[in-house]
């Protein structure tokens, strides 16, 4: 292994970057290479297999365990590349004029590559306060593979003091987001031949009444706009995003699914927005289905859910991280992370810093600058010699 710390994090991204885990397939080899470059080092780590056994989350644990520490938390799966013009092979990283390219470089193993990188660091001090490393899975696909870890977390006997979550942000103090809910309906009508069409349940026209509904709302939801606020969009979202339906031109329709999310910035808004649309599709939509066929109607699943951070300004997780960065400003964003999760699950108080911009997250040609990286190197070296006062 390379001595300098740049060297060190080179390597460990490449590495990194070097394992396919996007989120439709197991991150096992990554976790395999993770606990073995840790047990290199003798630490030991935990390890919390979902219940397909082919994802794994690690806690891993560097100081005194009877005293409570503080979190550096990543995922490691990734986006999938398909369909997007990469100008190398996207699990190769390719480093060209201070930029790191490849597959997750800024969402987000470049973060996680600091934070192995710095373990020899934390090994060498002698850590008053524990520094935990929380890696997880599938949080591509909302925020899943935390969920098994924090809930095991939550049986210890010593609750972290709190959480930073390394999602991109230009190691920017971020200590809101907003939550999200995302519903699909599947609408159940009844096929005939067009030309009898009013003998048939049309699912396609069903689903547009609730599609205009959301409009509405959404509508309604932008004329609400909070003050004050530090969101770039200062109100809750609402829009539909897929809708699948038909099968030919002479058919009438008999099947048809929505797709739709609200982004709120209340804590529970976003399941709030969604469960008041349902309740509305169910009183004014599904009766109308079911007076033409008893067999037709709406069904209404969950796909996806997670609350929204509002960390209070003057926390004290905030105030540190201000004074790890070296900076005194602070901000929201609209994406989604782990760190509203950790707040709601085991009330262990949550910010958001990593390095990289969210720009390039997901985008062909992804890249982290060297330079970001080793900004955040520095914070964690910060963090070491805050954790050895204790």
């Amino acid at each position: 292994m390379p001595s300098s710390r740049p060297d060190r994090i080179r390597k460990l991204l490449a590495d990194l970057v070097g394992f396919d885990t996007i989120s439709d397939r197991s991150n096992l080899p990554l976790i395999a290479h993770i606990e073995s470059y840790l047990a290199a080092h003798g630490v030991k780590s935990e390890r919390i297999v979902d219940e397909t056994g082919q994802k794994a989350a690690l806690w891993v644990t560097i100081g005194p365990e009877d005293r409570p520490g503080l979190v550096l938390s990543g995922h490691t799966d990734v986006v999938p590349v398909v369909g997007q013009d990469w100008s190398h092979d996207p699990f190769k990283l390719i480093e060209r004029d201070g930029r790191l390219y490849g597959r997750g470089t800024t969402d987000m193993k470049g973060f996680v590559a600091v934070c192995l990188a710095m373990v020899p660091e934390m090994l060498e001090a002698k850590l008053a306060t524990p520094i935990h490393l929380a890696i997880s899975y599938d949080e591509e696909i909302g925020c899943v593979g935390v969920r098994p870890m924090l809930r095991e977390v939550a049986k210890k006997r010593i609750k972290p003091l709190g959480a930073f979550i390394g999602e991109p942000t230009e190691m920017k103090v971020i200590i809101g987001h907003k939550g999200k809910h995302g519903v699909r309906a599947t609408f159940q009508g009844l096929a005939r031949h067009s030309s009898i069409a009013p003998e048939g349940v049309n699912a396609i026209e069903y689903a547009a009444e609730l599609i205009v509904e959301i409009r509405r709302r959404a509508f309604q939801l932008a004329s609400t706009k909070a003050t004050n606020s530090l969101y770039d969009v200062p109100h809750s979202t609402l829009l539909t995003s897929i809708v699948h339906g038909g099968a030919a031109l002479n058919i009438v329709p008999d099947t048809c699914t929505v797709d739709f999310e609200c982004r709120g910035i209340g804590i529970t808004e976003s399941r709030e927005v969604t469960d008041a649309i349902v309740a509305w599709a169910k009183t004014e939509i599904e009766p109308a289905m079911r007076a033409r066929h008893p067999e037709c109607g709406i069904d209404f699943e969950e796909i996806l859910d997670y609350p929204a951070l509002d960390t209070a300004a003057d926390a004290t997780i905030v105030t540190l991280a201000k004074s790890l960065a070296g900076r005194n400003d602070h901000a929201k964003v609209a994406f989604g992370t782990e760190a509203s999760l950790f707040a709601s699950m085991t009330d262990i108080p949550s910010v958001v810093i990593g390095p990289g911009s969210i720009a390039q997250a997901h985008t062909p040609d992804e890249f982290v600058e060297m330079a970001e990286l080793e900004k955040c190197a520095g914070f964690v070296e910060k963090l070491i010699a805050h954790c050895v006062k204790g």
